[in-house]
């Protein structure tokens, strides 16, 4: 083989080594911008439940304008994507998620959700 020939073969294993160190970088970071989403999309339901439970009059079961009483259903509390926690006042409930993959290190995905009443606040903790 020729200098030249070898030169371009060299060229080109580092062109696919770059290039597959750049792919796997990039499914790594949607497979996590997808699992915090999930994590986002599951505190959303659980917000509308606890809206859910703050409009429904007492003799139905709800809270009557408060959210005492509400609770994480059981079967949501661990689910595929991730582990939820509320924290539950008369006028607001603060949920946080945390997802079950690792972003660096023991670095985990946490999203918090604040509900009140007509509206809720979403903020991704990490």
């Amino acid at each position: 083989m020729g200098q030249q020939q070898l030169l371009l073969i060299v060229l080109g294993v580092i062109i696919v080594g770059i290039a597959v160190f750049v792919g796997i970088n990039i499914f790594v970071a949607n497979a996590i911008e997808a699992k915090r989403n999930n994590v986002t999309n599951e505190l959303v339901n659980l917000a509308a439940m606890a809206q859910q439970h703050y409009m429904r009059p007492l003799e139905y079961g709800g809270g009557n304008k408060k959210f005492t009483g509400w609770r994480i259903p059981p079967e949501l509390v661990t689910t595929a994507n991730g582990n939820y926690t509320a924290t539950v006042n008369d006028d607001n409930v603060l949920i946080i998620g945390v997802g079950n993959e690792v972003v660096t290190g023991s670095d985990s995905i946490r999203v918090k959700i604040t509900v009140w009443g007509n509206k809720y606040e979403v903020t991704i903790l990490n």
